[in-house]
C-alpha cells in the first residue's frame, strides 16, 4: 500500500550515540549507526533515512547528532540540506536535543506533526511498520497527545524496558499506565504472561504543539532554554544560539524529563520485525547464518569444528578458526575481540579499561 507523502510530517532521527556496546567495530570516531553492521550496502544510517522518505518529504527530516560527526552525515547522506544536520555541542540526553529540534519546527510549521526515531535499529517488516506510523501520525495529528510505538515482545527480555499499557477497545491506540525500568528475570516473566506490556523502543510520535505543551508542564527549565532562541531558529542567528546556550540545558532522557510526568501518553502495539541491534548477540539473532549457525562477514575464511559464532573482519582478510563455539570475532584493524557470546554485556567495561590502560586511540 502506497502511504500518503504529508508536508506536516516530520522526522527526527537520533545519531548521536556512540553504540560502546558493538567495540571495537563501533567507535567514538564511527559509530555503529554509521557502519555496514547488516552487510548490505547501507549503514544503519542510510536504512533508517531511506525508511522515512516513504512518509515525509526529504526536506523534513532532521539528523540529530553530536558536531563530531557532521562530515560523516554529510557523506553518508548527501541530499540533506545543512539546515537539516542539527548538532549537539554537548551530550546532554535525548530530551534537550528533541526539545531544541521541536521547537526548531514549530517555529517554521505550527501544524507539523513529529516521528522521533533511533537510527540504528533494525526493522524487518517495513509496511507494517510505516502502516503503524501511519497509524500514530493521524492520531497525534487530531489529539493532544504522546505516542509511542512498543513493540509486542516475543521473550521474557531483561535487556528493555517496558510499558504496562490499558487495552480497553480495539481501536489499536491505547492508553499507557506506566514505563518500567528494565527488569530482572522473573519480573520479565511476568509481564510476558500478562499480556499488559510492551518493550519500549524508543520510537516517538506527537505533533510539536503537543510536545512543546509537555516540556512546559513537566520540564519547564528546558522549555525556557529553548523558546529562548524562537526568534533565532531556521535564522542565522541559529547556531550561535545553540553554541551559546545548550550546554546549559539539563542532562535528562525524554522518558525521565516528560514521559513517566505525562497523563496523555498513549501507545500503538506492533509486530515489525523490530531489534535494537544493541549488542553483538542481537545481531547474530537477526543475521543470515550458515549450516553451522555463524554469521560471518568475510568471503575467507575457513571455520572448523565453529558453531554460533559471529565473526566480523575488515574487507580483505583471512581468517582460519577451529573449535570455537559461541563466541564474538571482531577485527576492526587496531583491536582484535574474542570473546564468548554468553560475556558480551562485559564489553562495554573492557572497552573502557582499554582506553584507561592504553590510551583513548581504542575509545
Amino acid at each position: 500500500m502506497e502511504l500518503e507523502i504529508n508536508k506536516n510530517n516530520y522526522v527526527l532521527i537520533m545519531a548521536g550515540g556512540v553504540g560502546s556496546r558493538f567495540w571495537p567495530k563501533s567507535r567514538n570516531h564511527f559509530p555503529k549507526q554509521f557502519i555496514d553492521i547488516l552487510g548490505v550496502g547501507k549503514s544503519l544510517l542510510q536504512l533508517t533515512y531511506d525508511r522515512f522518505l516513504k512518509i515525509c518529504p526529504a526536506e523534513n527530516i532532521y539528523i540529530l547528532t553530536n558536531e563530531l560527526y557532521r562530515d560523516i552525515v554529510k557523506d553518508q547522506i548527501v541530499n540533506l540540506s545543512g539546515n537539516q544536520i542539527l548538532l549537539e555541542p554537548s551530550r546532554n540526553n535525548t530530551a534537550p536535543c528533541i526539545a531544541y529540534a521541536s521547537y526548531k519546527i514549530l517555529q517554521s510549521n505550527p501544524d507539523a506533526n513529529i516521528v522521533v526515531a533511533p537510527s540504528d535499529h533494525l526493522i524487518l517488516k517495513e509496511q507494517e511498520f510505516l502502516n503503524n506510523i501511519e497509524k500514530a501520525l493521524d492520531f497525534t495529528a487530531a489529539n493532544n497527545a504522546l505516542l509511542t510505538l512498543g513493540i509486542n515482545p516475543t521473550r521474557p527480555d531483561t535487556g528493555y524496558g517496558y510499558i504496562n499499557f490499558r487495552k480497553e477497545d480495539e481501536s489499536g491506540v491505547y492508553p499507557v499506565l506506566r514505563f518500567m525500568e528494565k527488569p530482572a528475570l522473573e519480573k520479565a516473566e511476568e509481564f510476558l504472561k500478562s499480556g499488559g506490556y510492551l518493550w519500549n523502543a524508543g520510537i516517538f510520535i506527537w505533533s510539536a504543539k503537543s510536545i512543546s505543551k509537555a516540556f512546559q508542564k513537566h520540564s519547564p527549565e528546558i522549555h525556557e532554554l529553548f523558546t529562548r532562541g524562537n526568534s533565532a531558529y531556521n535564522t542565522e542567528m541559529e547556531i550561535p544560539f545553540i553554541t551559546e546556550n545548550y550546554s546549559s540545558s539539563p542532562n535528562i532522557s525524554i522518558d525521565y524529563a516528560i514521559l513517566e510526568k505525562a497523563d496523555n501518553v498513549f501507545t500503538i502495539p506492533a509486530d515489525i520485525g523490530w531489534s535494537d541491534l544493541g549488542t553483538w548477540a542481537s545481531l547474530h539473532a537477526v543475521a543470515e547464518k550458515d549450516s553451522n549457525q555463524n554469521v560471518v562477514n568475510c568471503k575467507v575464511v575457513s571455520l572448523e569444528a565453529t558453531e554460533n559464532c559471529i565473526i566480523h573482519l575488515p574487507e580483505g582478510k583471512a581468517a582460519v578458526i577451529k573449535g570455537l563455539n559461541n563466541f564474538i570475532v571482531v577485527d576492526d584493524g587496531e583491536v582484535l575481540l574474542i570473546y564468548p557470546k554468553s560475556d558480551e554485556q562485559e564489553i562495554k567495561q573492557v572497552a573502557g579499561r582499554m582506553v584507561e590502560n592504553f590510551g583513548p586511540i581504542y575509545s
